[in-house]
């Protein structure tokens, strides 16, 4: 039996960053990656296999920068862990010891069984999977009448790059009033549901698939809550993910109530030596302070940057609190974007606050060819003006720009400093600076604040 010091299990953004970082801050310590497929996915690009794309080899996601830094990678499924004798066992039969060990499992599509019909052939689930993906391409590709169940990120972001093709019909149902609603404010929210019709996606909103229809165990259609029903030949189901931790759950490590694998500020377990990373470890909302599942590579990223430098010993103080969620996307060639609490989070929080709001075009003047229209929001705190959200509309510039509110949120400045706070500006580049949209939305928000006064 060979032994490691380190042995990763999982292949995904988390275990990759979590690996090279931990070989460049311990040199000489022994690292093992087990992935169960060879080629591996960028999570995020999935959906855009599906057009822009045109082929799963483009989105391809390896473990080549672990390997130069010196780690090995076995591909294979892990079957059994033991706890007290430290050990990893896999279905092919190979054992190894280790000193530490890493779960970064990821997440798997949750499966709506309460739906008739989701285990008929021609439903598919968007799963992390090279193989899979592959094959989920081809019957895409042969299919003329498609239904997405579920307006989320994945959903939205599917449905636009199948509604590219001319010759398919594609439908998007969403229970929620808008589509992207756990993302975005209404009056946000409305514009996506806008530029998702306007791609040509035949979105349907606050309304329930009651059934999917079948024939000789393959799909037909769909049958909607009003009592529509959708030709079908492919549906796509599209209602979220959970975490991947069915292993960690057989090996005793504890689980809390949202299926994620509980760990404290820096992905430690509570077995001894054993750390989760990403998808499938438990998160802790930055504003809220509740247990929530923030699924992001971003997120998962940042984690395992922590956890690499941390392994051996803590030479890293964790900055972070708490997990701040992060989203952008772009339909229609118009990116939308958010970063801590929306006014929803806020309000099932029971969290006071006050929004500003201001918007304009992303170029200077507005007259230049590539101009987009440009809007910001802030979410503040009234008490003392901490930004505790934002969101943002306009251009591919919205994409860098949200990330100024993220750090905002997460070093508490207030909208008072954000006022005086020093931006570069240029005319190709970026809104006014005469009327930076950021600036505008916090004097909003300031003013708000002292009429409330």
């Amino acid at each position: 039996m060979k032994n490691y010091d380190v042995i990763i299990i999982g292949g995904g953004p988390s275990g990759i960053i979590t690996g090279v970082t931990g070989i460049k801050q311990n040199p000489g310590k022994s690292f093992l990656m087990i992935k169960e497929e060879e080629k591996g996915l960028i999570p995020c690009g999935i959906p855009y296999v599906f057009h822009d794309l045109e082929d799963v080899s483009k989105n391809a996601m390896g473990p080549k920068p672990f390997i130069a830094a010196g780690g090995e990678v076995l591909v294979d499924t892990v079957g059994t862990i033991d706890i007290e004798k430290k050990t990893v066992s896999t279905v092919n039969g190979n054992e190894f010891g280790y000193t530490k060990l890493v779960f970064a499992t990821g997440s798997t599509p949750t499966i709506p069984t309460f739906i008739k019909g989701y285990d008929l052939d021609g439903v598919e689930y968007v799963k992390k999977s090279y193989n899979y993906i592959e094959k989920m391409l081809g019957r895409a590709r042969a299919a003329k009448n498609i239904v997405v169940i579920g307006a989320g990120f994945i959903g939205v972001e599917i449905a636009e790059q199948l509604a590219k093709h001319k010759d398919k019909t594609v439908s998007l149902i969403e229970m929620e009033k808008h589509s992207l609603y756990r993302a975005f404010s209404e009056d946000f929210a409305i514009k996506a549901d806008s530029e998702v019709r306007a791609s040509g996606v035949h979105l349907k909103t606050e309304t329930k698939v009651e059934e999917i229809i079948g024939k000789d165990g393959k799909v037909t259609g769909v049958k909607l809550s009003n009592g529509k029903i959708l030709d079908a030949e492919m549906v796509i189901s599209s209602v979220g993910y959970k975490p991947n931790t069915d292993l960690a759950k057989a090996s005793g490590l504890e689980i809390n109530s949202r299926d994620a694998i509980r760990v404290d500020n820096y992905q430690r377990t509570t077995e001894k030596d054993i750390y989760a990373v990403g998808d499938c470890a438990a998160t802790k909302g930055f504003i809220t302070g509740r247990s929530d599942n923030i699924m992001l590579a971003s997120t998962a990223t940042a984690e395992a940057r922590v956890l690499g430098y941390n392994l051996f010993c803590i030479k890293v103080l964790r900055n972070f609190t708490g997990t701040l969620s992060v989203f952008s996307t772009e339909i229609n060639h118009r990116a939308f974007a958010s970063a801590g609490a929306i006014e929803q989070v806020a309000e099932e929080a029971d969290i006071k606050y006050v929004t500003g709001k201001f918007a304009d075009v992303d170029r200077h003047p507005g007259t230049i060819a590539d101009t987009y229209p440009l809007e910001a929001k802030l979410i503040a705190n009234p008490e003392n003006g901490e930004i505790i959200g934002g969101e943002l509309y306009g251009g591919k510039g919205v994409g860098e720009m949200i990330n100024i509110v993220a750090l905002a949120i997460q070093k508490a400045i207030t909208v008072y400093e954000l006022v005086s706070f020093q931006f570069g500006t240029h005319p190709l580049l970026t809104t006014a600076p005469t009327k930076y949209v950021l600036v505008k939305a916090a004097e909003q928000a300031i003013a708000k604040i002292k009429s409330s006064k």
